[in-house]
């Protein structure tokens, strides 16, 4: 479909807004525990060498286990954020032998 196009109501335009780099670094976090696999994810959604994509990667690698919280201003004035948290499972493990009694 055209980015523009008329109805009933008047003329609409389709808004297109590729993220930015630390928002697809951001999703990349949340789809995937290992480092090489955000690099390759965040590359694929901008559309950017590996190369470039790994030394912000890098730069943005929280620890392990915490929450993350990504705010970014928004495009022409209107702000925007993104927010991800991950949490960790609480699995309980029960030694073998206390299962079985």
């Amino acid at each position: 479909m055209a980015t523009t196009w008329n109805t009933k109501y008047g003329t609409r335009r389709v808004r297109h807004d590729p993220p930015t780099l630390k928002e697809a670094i951001a999703a990349a976090q949340g789809l995937s525990d290992e480092l090489h696999d955000q690099i390759e994810i965040a590359a694929g959604l901008m559309d950017l060498p590996v190369e470039e994509v790994r030394a912000e990667v890098l730069k943005s690698a929280p620890a392990r286990g915490s929450a993350r919280i990504l705010a970014s201003s928004g495009r022409e004035g209107a702000p925007r954020s993104v927010i991800v948290e991950r949490k960790v499972s609480r699995r309980m493990v029960r030694p073998a032998s206390s299962v079985n009694q």
